[in-house]
């Protein structure tokens, strides 16, 4: 049996509501918006945010492209159940018009697939500068570590209250929040392209990703993180250079250094 899985405990549902409220409070800003995709982890998110500042403070926006089918449905069920404001925004005129004028019909799938995920975020902001909001992100430490975002996409947000949180401790949460079983039961998707799952994409399934992302974390050697998570080695060699090559998105972009102190380096805040 693996020796590394990672785990959560109940005192973090409260110091995620804490940092939510503390979030919110600091920005000065009256409430908050995020994406609500009908999935595990913005369902999440939405009710850790309508625990901590007030469902009356929130608004999910759910951002299908076309009709949205199951999973709009899912995230207006769940918004009703929650009691957080609800609207849905059909991003599909907007990446037509980006498209046309990009000249992107022979684009790659996946310079495509970005493209839909910063449409979606450009609405987010918008509504969060009109209505004095802040965005929360719904990206967690699964998705973060192996650079499985899109920059300035689902990437970007003002706080991500999740992103300390392996995928499967955010299932595990889920279960503790009364997440219904048919969001929980879904394949995770960052709904790029129809039928794109994440764990296809990412060639590895969740439970066997957190357990090699922990004894990275923990920094043990490869082979030992092969045997206490019960992986090949090939895979924890794979998952490690996905980590590394993925650390320009994580920092700012970097500055040259030439003052005293430099934003991004050595300059704290």
């Amino acid at each position: 049996m693996a020796e590394l899985v990672p785990r959560i405990r109940p005192e973090y549902v409260d110091l995620i509501r804490s940092f939510i409220a503390h979030a919110v409070e600091e920005s000065g800003r009256r409430g908050a918006v995020l994406g609500l995709s009908g999935g595990v982890d913005s369902a999440v998110v939405a009710k850790l945010c309508a625990d901590a500042i007030g469902p009356k403070r929130v608004l999910a926006i759910a951002l299908p492209e076309g009709e949205g089918g199951r999973d709009l449905e899912d995230a207006r069920a769940w918004a009703l159940d929650l009691g957080v404001g609800f609207r849905a925004t059909d991003i599909k005129p907007f990446v037509n018009a980006f498209e046309r004028g990009l000249g992107a019909s022979k684009a790659s799938r996946t310079t495509r697939g970005n493209l839909r995920a910063r449409a979606r975020m450009v609405v987010l902001y918008y509504v969060a500068n009109a209505e004095d909001r802040v965005v929360m992100g719904t990206g967690n430490k699964s998705e973060l570590l192996c650079s499985y975002f899109t920059k300035f996409g689902d990437g970007a947000a003002d706080f991500l209250p999740i992103g300390d949180l392996y995928k499967t401790q955010v299932r595990e949460m889920a279960r503790l929040l009364g997440i219904p079983s048919r969001i929980l039961r879904k394949p995770p998707t960052a709904g790029l392209w129809r039928g794109q799952t994440d764990e296809e994409e990412l060639g590895i399934r969740y439970d066997e990703l957190d357990r090699i992302l922990l004894g990275l974390e923990l920094q043990l050697d490869p082979q030992a993180i092969a045997e206490k998570a019960g992986v090949p080695l090939g895979q924890v060699t794979r998952v490690e250079a996905l980590v590394t090559s993925g650390v320009h998105k994580r920092k700012t972009p970097l500055i040259p250094k030439l003052g005293a102190r430099t934003i991004g380096l050595d300059w704290r805040e």
